[in-house]
């Protein structure tokens, strides 16, 4: 087979690209216009990511009578500005919630009224589940604590029922007019006064 055979002509050492067709530039969106629409404008709510393409003139036109909120009542709107700023997620009142409501009072833990465990089904209340695990502890006292519980000849789990009963019962006991005005339980009253306001301010009745 000669040089000059027309098989030569045919073999390439590269290859042909192939031809990229040509990316046209979007039309405006506007009716009517025939013009390039390179400007984005938002389609509107329940539609976001979602744009229009204008051009320039009909992008400041759209723009001009665009209101997200169309079709929306005051309060509606109200609801949707305040949900926006904590991004539209659900929040919760801080301390308000199941475990809080149902929780008891820290007066009542101190004072060892409500039991430091959970009884949910009444097993203990019914009698089961005995044991050292389900005993109510004392509650550890600090000194002035104690002292204040000792001033009312109280024992250190009483109830805050049982301190106020207690209370009534020696002011009533050591107060001045009920005693001719004797110094010794004048001085008496005080100290329980002052136990009682103790206990008070520290959560045990």
């Amino acid at each position: 087979m000669g040089l000059d055979s027309k098989f030569f002509d045919g073999i390439r050492t590269r290859r042909k690209r192939p031809v990229e067709p040509e990316h046209s530039d979007p039309t405006c969106q506007w009716d009517g216009c025939d013009k390039t629409g390179l400007h984005r404008a938002p389609v509107g709510r329940n539609a976001e990511g979602q744009f229009f393409l204008f051009c320039f003139e009909h992008v400041k036109e759209y723009n001009k009578g665009y209101n997200y909120f169309s079709g929306l009542s005051d309060g509606e709107i109200a609801r949707y500005q305040k949900e926006a700023i904590t991004g539209h997620r659900p929040t919760w009142t801080v301390g308000v919630n199941k475990a809080a409501r149902n929780s008891p009072l820290q007066s009542d833990i101190r004072s060892g009224a409500h039991s430091r465990f959970r009884d949910p089904f009444g097993f203990v209340a019914e009698g089961r589940g005995k044991g050292p695990r389900f005993e109510t502890q004392a509650p550890k006292l600090k000194s002035l604590e104690a002292k204040a519980f000792a001033t009312m000849s109280l024992a250190a789990n009483a109830t805050p029922k049982e301190i106020k009963s207690r209370y009534k019962e020696l002011v009533k006991k050591h107060h001045p007019d009920a005693n001719g005005g004797d110094r010794g339980s004048e001085e008496r009253f005080r100290e329980v006064v002052q136990a009682y306001q103790l206990l008070k301010q520290n959560g045990f009745c």
